[in-house]
């Protein structure tokens, strides 16, 4: 059938690396994933319990498994990095964390606090003008959250980007080891 167009999904992934603390790790994890084509559409990293390891979860999108397959295999081959996994979204947690100012006055901010309160999230910042709101959980909670403000005047949002680990050591899927 000519003209018909046929897109192909684009899927998100969750990789987390175990890598030496040490400059410029990100940089090469990050150079040798965009020239892959895939886009990393979130990336955290921070100090583990174990000494000189830093864990950095990188959430990516692409359409080709064959080209994801090569790059996990390619970035358990960097000389900073110890272990790479992928975190399976049904037995995995995710958390991101978002911070959202939003314009309100005395009638908006009672609605912006019922809906705050809907969704478990705390206001830790009020002032005449504005209000600033903090929310914890999955990515789609804070997506459906983000979806209620939109009738709102949002002034500055601040999203950490998605953490997360397996329920079970088991449950992980690991090229290599530290």
């Amino acid at each position: 059938m000519e003209g018909i167009v046929v897109k192909k999904e684009v899927r998100r992934t969750v990789i987390c690396l175990m890598v030496d603390n040490q400059p410029n790790v990100l940089a090469r994890v990050s150079s040798l994933i965009g020239r892959r084509s895939f886009n990393i559409s979130t990336v955290t990293a921070s100090e583990t319990n174990i000494a000189g390891i830093t864990k950095i979860t990188l959430a990516v999108s692409g359409d080709d498994e064959n080209v994801l397959y090569q790059i996990i295999t390619q970035l358990g081959k960097l000389e900073p990095v110890r272990e790479v996994y992928v975190l399976a979204s049904d037995s995995s947690v995710y958390r991101e964390l978002l911070l959202v100012k939003v314009k309100a006055d005395k009638r908006e901010r009672t609605e912006l606090h019922e809906i705050t309160e809907i969704y478990r999230g705390k206001v830790i910042g009020l002032n005449k003008d504005s209000m600033v709101i903090e929310l914890t959980g999955s990515p789609n909670k804070l997506d459906g959250f983000m979806g209620m403000l939109k009738e709102y005047d949002i002034m500055e949002v601040s999203r950490t980007g998605v953490t997360g680990m397996a329920r079970d050591a088991e449950e992980e899927t690991h090229t290599t080891g530290i």
